[in-house]
């Protein structure tokens, strides 16, 4: 009876190993304002199934209403399986925009240990991109003369 049940013993101590060693950790935290503090330190050894971080990113303003609110970041980050990320990144699609003056979401996945460390919080070279496009054409306008 002991020669048998020290295979057995031994198979479930190494699934068990096996399963905390190769497991995924995720920063996480839940609708936080930007992405600091909470979102920076907290971290989850995710399931076995969770194979993704999932960072969720709103810009909108406080979900209670006050005069002249004005806009901030909200951040979530979680472990997520690859059909949960699918899914929140296709849910978000249509509002994923980063229009400063609306209210928009977006999610975005990554796979590897704190990969979610860093959101993607919008442009914020938009001015010095649309300065360098005037340039150009004017350069080519001027080019052409």
């Amino acid at each position: 009876m002991n020669s048998f049940l020290s295979p057995v013993f031994l198979y479930f101590l190494g699934q068990f190993l096996i399963t905390c060693v190769s497991s995924l950790e995720c920063y996480v935290c839940d609708k936080q304002d930007g992405n600091t503090e909470k979102c920076l330190k907290t971290i989850k050894t995710c399931e076995y199934e969770e194979d993704r971080c999932l960072s969720e990113i709103r810009w909108s303003t406080t979900p209670y209403w006050t005069q002249g609110a004005e806009k901030q970041y909200y951040v979530s980050k979680v472990c997520a399986t690859e059909a949960i990320c699918d899914k929140k990144i296709k849910d978000s699609m249509e509002l994923c925009h980063y229009i400063w003056y609306e209210d928009w979401k977006c999610a975005e996945c990554c796979q590897g240990d704190r990969c979610n460390y860093y959101v993607t919080l919008g442009s914020s070279n938009v001015s010095s991109s649309v300065v360098l496009i005037l340039l150009s054409v004017t350069l080519a306008m001027v080019g052409m003369a």
